[in-house]
């Protein structure tokens, strides 16, 4: 009550802006691992915690020591543990692109759009199964990590040569971040979703999936009928033509894209004649 009573507004705006700050760190920090396994680690960690906690309340001599020594060591563990996701923000931060998003710039972005909706207008022809992910806000390493890791550029051709039937990657998702092909023969989680069509299969539950339990975009070709499906905030779109795909990939995944504009549902495409 005397901190109130002594606090000038001079300090109220100060602290204000210092817990605004703080917050605003502690969120990024939460989508940096959302979608990790660093998430279920940090749930151990947790636990940890509350045994700690509960021997310290009810003085259980023996616990309380076994705990105390497991904190001396832990930070040093926790180091280790989350290597991955401290170098992920470390890299993020040098290229600053830790509080904001940056795929690339303009022109880097355009090639991409154009190489990706290349490799699916070829592989719809063909009616070759194929399914890609873009990894946006939620992290995906924890799949990324199920499949082959890569790292290579985006190019139509090595999209479509992986998608070919019999080679060792094309029963699979590919998964794009950070402006390259991450990773290829990605397993994904299958949506649950009772209302689904069930003339969908296993491709397009994958993809709907992947976009119940994150932010990700998911663009699917099928192999039966050479449809092109959008997924995206756990629905999807069939049979979406060229011209509503590039508009959305663009919307959706543009560097420094105006969040306050109005969206337009996904399944209504801004201006244009749907082609058949």
């Amino acid at each position: 009550m005397n901190y109130f009573a002594e606090l000038t507004w001079q300090e109220a705006i100060k602290d204000t802006i210092d817990i605004l700050i703080v917050t605003y760190i502690m969120y990024h920090l939460i989508l940096l691992v959302r979608g990790t396994r660093a998430v279920q680690l940090l749930k151990g960690i947790l636990v940890l915690v509350v045994i700690w906690a509960v021997s310290t309340w009810l003085d259980l001599y023996t616990l309380k020591w076994l705990m105390n020594q497991m904190f001396t060591f832990g930070v040093l563990a926790v180091f280790i543990i989350f290597q991955p996701e401290l170098r992920r923000a470390l890299e993020q931060l040098g290229r600053g692109k830790l509080f904001g998003r940056s795929m690339a710039d303009e022109e880097e972005f355009t090639r991409q759009i154009g190489e990706i909706i290349k490799a699916v207008n070829y592989l719809a022809r063909g009616k070759i199964g194929a399914l890609i992910v873009f990894e946006r806000n939620t992290g995906l390493n924890e799949y990324k990590e199920s499949g082959i890791p890569m790292q290579s550029q985006i190019t139509s051709e090595l999209l479509i040569n992986i998608f070919i039937p019999n080679t060792p990657l094309h029963d699979g998702a590919i998964i794009i971040g950070d402006n390259r092909i991450a990773a290829a023969g990605c397993y994904l989680p299958l949506s649950e979703n009772p209302f689904i069509s069930k003339e969908l299969g296993t491709r397009h539950r994958a993809a709907i999936g992947i976009s119940e339990v994150g932010d990700a975009i998911s663009v699917v070709v099928s192999e039966e009928t050479g449809q092109i499906s959008l997924a995206i905030n756990g629905q999807v779109v069939r049979g979406i033509n060229e011209e509503s795909l590039i508009s959305k990939l663009y919307e959706e995944l543009r560097p420094n894209t105006n969040q306050k504009q109005k969206k337009t549902p996904f399944w209504k495409p801004k201006g244009g004649k749907k082609r058949g």
